[in-house]
């Protein structure tokens, strides 16, 4: 009776059944609070300044982050479809989309060292760069987290490991890349967008 009741136990489970989906989630949901934290306190004491930036710092400059922008919340849409796929049992599809995915994401970390170089002032400077530098490093840290989680699931693919019934890796790694999207977009309309459109 036991041999038989283990035998025809499931010996996996994909979705929102998955412990590792809510691991993953219940990760997502952290650092999203860590997110909002930070942006909280970047408000917090904007609005407490009497200009920002404060002195006579310049405002930020969007000659990089309109493109990263472009590719990095453009890069869901290669992930999305690699996950469809593979829930079709298009493999070939699936390595399509993560590499592209994980290309977009390359791009923008690239671009995001560059605006680092021409920034004229440092995390040292006042409570405004200490801020946009936490919060902006730490977000490009979760980006190159992501492209090790595509590498790695890249790697898989090519192994075989996914089919339509087992992708439970791609759906974790998706929820997690579309997650650090989301939150470049509340950075990006924070740290970038709000001290041009409303000043202290």
């Amino acid at each position: 009776m036991s041999v038989r009741l283990a035998v025809s136990l499931p010996v996996y489970v994909e979705g929102r059944r998955a412990p590792s989906w809510w691991a993953t989630a219940l990760l997502v949901a952290n650092d999203g609070a860590l997110f909002a934290c930070l942006l909280f306190a970047y408000f917090y004491i904007r609005s407490r300044a009497a200009a920002w930036p404060p002195g006579d710092m310049k405002l930020p400059e969007l000659q990089y982050p309109i493109p990263m922008t472009i590719l990095l919340v453009g890069s869901s849409i290669p992930i999305w479809w690699a996950e469809h796929s593979i829930t079709q049992g298009q493999v070939g599809r699936l390595k399509i989309g993560l590499l592209l995915a994980w290309l977009m994401g390359l791009g923008f970390l690239a671009l995001q060292v560059l605006e680092y170089h021409q920034k004229d002032f440092a995390i040292s400077t006042n409570a405004y760069g200490s801020l946009f530098y936490a919060i902006t490093a730490l977000h490009g840290a979760h980006v190159f987290v992501a492209l090790v989680m595509n590498g790695l699931l890249q790697v898989r693919t090519w192994k075989g490991h996914f089919d339509r019934r087992k992708h439970l890796a791609v759906q974790n790694v998706a929820l997690y890349w579309h997650f650090v999207d989301a939150v470049w977009i509340c950075i990006f309309l924070s740290l970038y967008l709000s001290p041009r459109l409303v000043r202290p």
